[in-house]
């Protein structure tokens, strides 16, 4: 799931003055987050539960308001689930022409100054799924694993997961903050989406691939 809203996503210049890591979430976002809680509990009732979360500030707190009762030794703080960096502390006003600048040129490959592109994420985000795989393999895995991100993060772990194209990727929007994307085992022990990512540009047709990631 996403994190809850921020106070960088009402206010832009916050990251000029805190650290992308520090930026807390408003009493919104913990709303938001105390709501998805109660759905996430509603799913996996009393079944075992792994939970990973970036370790950024909002992510969390989200994980504090969403309430699972999760013992410590079943939380990872997982930093290959950061936010994609853009900066240290940051200019808004660069930010804004780099952003433009990244539409144009492709939200997967640019690589913001100082920071990272899609891809490095991408890489990042490859390197921990190995890892979760490797524990599904073991005895101790839980029969439900939720994971407390970011936008970006999210649709780039169903890109890898899925091994959506590039074009499928770019052309999908973040979820909502505090919004779930749950991912469901098939019989046949593939997954599916729930609900797929909405569109921002419906130019791009999905392949009968990325389809079949839908229930």
């Amino acid at each position: 799931m996403r994190h809850g809203e921020s106070e960088g996503n009402i206010d832009d210049s916050v990251y000029e003055r805190v650290p992308d890591h520090r930026i807390a979430l408003t009493s919104k976002g913990i709303e938001q987050a105390t709501a998805t809680g109660a759905r996430l509990r509603s799913i996996v009732t009393d079944e075992s539960v792994d939970v990973y979360c970036s370790p950024y500030l909002r992510a969390r707190q989200t994980l504090d308001a969403l309430n699972l009762s999760i013992v410590p030794d079943d939380i990872r703080v997982e930093p290959r689930l950061r936010e994609q960096d853009w900066a240290n502390f940051q200019d808004t006003a660069d930010i804004a022409v780099q952003k433009e600048q990244r539409d144009r040129y492709g939200h997967f490959y640019y690589r913001f100054t100082q920071g990272e592109s899609g891809s490095d994420v991408y890489d990042r985000v490859s390197s921990f799924l190995e890892s979760l795989f490797r524990i599904f393999e073991t005895a101790r895995s839980a029969r439900n694993v939720v994971v407390v991100t970011h936008g970006l993060t999210m649709r780039l772990f169903c890109m890898r997961w899925f091994h959506w194209s590039v074009e499928y990727f770019e052309s999908l929007e973040n979820p909502s903050n505090g919004e779930p994307i749950v991912l469901v085992r098939q019989p046949d022990f593939h997954y599916r989406l729930q609900t797929p990512f909405l569109q921002w540009n419906a130019a791009v047709i999905p392949s009968t691939r990325e389809r079949s990631s839908w229930l």
